[in-house]
């Protein structure tokens, strides 16, 4: 593992200037950052875009997991590297891979509350039969001690997804 350290750095060196500091800043927070569980939730859909036999044909309950790592930086913010899977609305696995970033301010000590984004790569067997693509949404979340509950909300679906992570 020692080696792997100095090697990560090496590579990110190699690359273009504006691809570094991403490179970097996913090499700390995997190398100093902490162990994530997530948890898949809900996936709400707008009922005002779909009709309800439409909604009932629908899974609302995104069971699924996965493994993170992430770090607070000096500022507080937080910043995570992710994968997971889980049953999207037609019970097909979806697997996410991605980084998350949110501003984060804090009240009273252990709650917070954040506001940023994930950008990620996902498949989807509805879209293009399960090849990969890229993708970036919006990511709102509060927490409490080691708990915290993210939404999103993916314009295109008209869906309203909300996950958990758990930092040990």
């Amino acid at each position: 593992m020692a080696t792997a350290l100095p090697l990560a750095a090496t590579a990110c060196d190699t690359m273009p200037n504006f691809i570094q500091f991403a490179c970097n800043r996913a090499d700390q927070i995997w190398t100093e950052g902490s162990s994530d569980l997530y948890l898949s939730g809900w996936a709400w859909h707008n009922r005002n875009k779909y009709a309800a036999s439409t909604i009932s044909r629908f899974r609302e309950f995104a069971v699924g997991g996965g493994y993170g790592r992430s770090l607070y930086d000096a500022d507080g913010d937080w910043h995570g590297v992710y994968a997971m899977a889980f049953l999207d609305s037609h019970s097909n696995v979806q697997p996410v891979a991605g980084y998350g970033y949110q501003y984060v301010g804090r009240f009273g000590g252990d709650f917070r509350l954040g506001a940023g984004y994930t950008l990620f790569v996902t498949a989807r067997k509805d879209m293009m039969h399960y090849i990969p693509f890229p993708a970036a949404l919006p990511l709102v979340s509060a927490g409490y001690k080691k708990a915290n509950i993210y939404a999103t909300y993916i314009p295109g679906g008209h869906v309203l997804y909300m996950f958990a992570r758990w930092s040990f």
